[in-house]
């Protein structure tokens, strides 16, 4: 597998389960619905855990560009495979999006509110804080990138060698991205990666889904900026304690 196939599918893994395991608890009429935060924030984690295993081997297994920026800015990954990693980080989110949606399409239509619905691709602030909302998202990204990179045994292909999530293995990144959401993810969701919420919302606004309401753009760039600078702040802070 090349590690743009790999990026797709681990990707596509990885919002399949997280964006599934928010229809589970969102929509009407699932099992799990109503079965609140720590089911999400489980889900979310055994979905990293799950696109880690398959992807990290072959691509390191990013599964998001806000990572694959802030390894590059600090010297671990090269500039040059950024747009590649990043296009199929994107097309791998879009495709789990849309499997999503196929799956639970007849509990998406009889669920009335619209903004519940486009829960389940994206992500919303609890409270519309503009200040409170971004620094969400850059210290929970800065978490993730800055352990990344304080993990040294990077994941050793047949022609060089990458680092990403699957640098740190599956069960930590896991743990990770679990104890995030825990902590932190209340405020916004904890996107904490631009392709796992403008994916899925753009496939949000491209399906034919009954009465959906807005697709929440006022707030999109949140989830994108905020991550790339919490990567960014992490990327300089590790060269700087190094």
């Amino acid at each position: 597998m090349t590690p743009f196939i790999a990026e797709i599918v681990g990707t596509f893994l990885l919002i399949l389960l997280g964006c599934g395991v928010n229809a589970n608890v969102s929509l009407k009429g699932t099992y799990g619905s109503s079965s609140g935060w720590i089911v999400i924030t489980t889900g979310w984690a055994f979905a990293v855990y799950t696109g880690v295993v398959v992807a990290g081997p072959y691509s390191g297994a990013h599964m998001n560009p806000a990572v694959t920026i802030g390894l590059a800015l600090a010297g671990e990954f090269s500039l040059f495979d950024v747009p590649n990693y990043i296009l199929a980080q994107f097309i791998g989110a879009m495709l789990g999006a849309f499997v999503v949606w196929l799956i639970h399409k007849p509990h998406f239509d009889t669920t009335e509110d619209g903004d519940t619905k486009r829960a389940v691709f994206c992500n919303a602030p609890a409270i519309n804080n503009l200040f409170s909302n971004i620094l969400t998202e850059v210290v929970g990204t800065f978490v993730l990138v800055f352990a990344v990179l304080y993990f040294t045994d990077a994941v050793s292909t047949k022609d060089n060698t990458i680092i990403g999530l699957g640098s740190l293995g599956a069960l930590p990144v896991a743990i990770i991205i679990w104890g995030i959401g825990l902590s932190l993810g209340g405020t916004t969701g904890y996107a904490i990666n631009p392709a796992r919420d403008l994916g899925p919302r753009i496939v949000h606004a491209l399906l034919p889904i009954k009465d959906k309401g807005s697709n929440g753009w006022g707030y999109s760039w949140i989830p994108v900026v905020g991550p790339i600078f919490g990567a960014a702040v992490a990327a300089w802070l590790a060269m700087t304690l190094a």
